[in-house]
């Protein structure tokens, strides 16, 4: 299987996590961007501040590569306001696709309208401007029981304000890839939390990021119906190669 256009090829350390210079960080989303073009990815996933820089790389190179970025990133707790307006700054930017890391805090503590009123109005800015629209539930904080019940509110509210047609340019998004569990467990997508996610969240479609390092792992991950895998090692992936560690 080539899974090419199956990876999402991320790199979303900020200077300061990564704990190199502001130029370095630079440097590496410009290697991501070329290897993505060089390898036929389907997207780069990057922070906003690049979001302009890829996208003139990609058209210079007449590629078929697209851009996403990340809203809210990476607690989630922001305003829907301030969500709202760090999208409309993407999409003037040129972004193609936007992932939003949903306020499962909220979720948690049963603020549900809040959480309604954000996924309705993420997701409409987004589809109004022809964007992919990506809901992060982060499950790595949230039981079984919470990932049914998360991925199934996102899919009623998109069912319920927008077409199917729509709804199938939405996704539920597993993870970011920076939450930090207690227990030291897995912070990324499993292949139990994705088979809750494809399950729950038809005729949305669904995103495993974090934590896919195999080409057969992602193949798996495939054949369970996700349909997009985000990954800071897209190229062993598509090589048929094992990453030891990173997103």
């Amino acid at each position: 299987m080539n899974v090419n256009q199956y990876l999402d090829s991320t790199y979303l350390k900020t200077p300061e996590q990564a704990g190199i210079s502001e130029k370095e960080t630079e440097q590496k989303v410009v290697d991501l961007v070329n290897e993505a073009i060089e390898n036929n990815f389907k997207l780069v996933m990057i922070r906003p501040n690049f979001v302009s820089m890829a996208k003139k790389m990609i058209t210079d190179a007449n590629a078929d590569v697209v851009v996403g970025t990340v809203i809210g990133f990476h607690e989630g707790t922001a305003s829907v306001e301030d969500k709202l307006k760090e999208a409309q700054e993407a999409i003037d930017n040129g972004v193609d696709e936007l992932d939003y890391v949903v306020n499962y805090t909220a979720f948690k503590n049963e603020q549900i309208n809040l959480v309604k009123a954000e996924v309705f109005k993420g997701t409409k800015i987004g589809l109004e401007n022809g964007k992919i629209v990506k809901w992060i539930i982060e499950i790595a904080a949230l039981s079984n029981e919470e990932i049914v019940a998360l991925t199934q509110l996102i899919r009623d509210v998109v069912l319920d304000n927008f077409s199917e047609e729509e709804a199938t340019q939405v996704f539920v998004k597993s993870s970011t890839g920076f939450f930090k569990r207690e227990d030291g467990g897995p912070v990324g997508a499993t292949f139990e939390g994705m088979e809750l996610i494809v399950e729950n969240a038809k005729p949305l479609q669904a995103k495993a990021a974090g934590g896919v390092r195999s080409y057969e792992d992602a193949v798996k991950m495939i054949e369970m119906g996700v349909t997009r895998i985000g990954t800071s090692s897209a190229k062993k992936i598509a090589d048929g190669k094992t990453a030891t560690g990173g997103y």
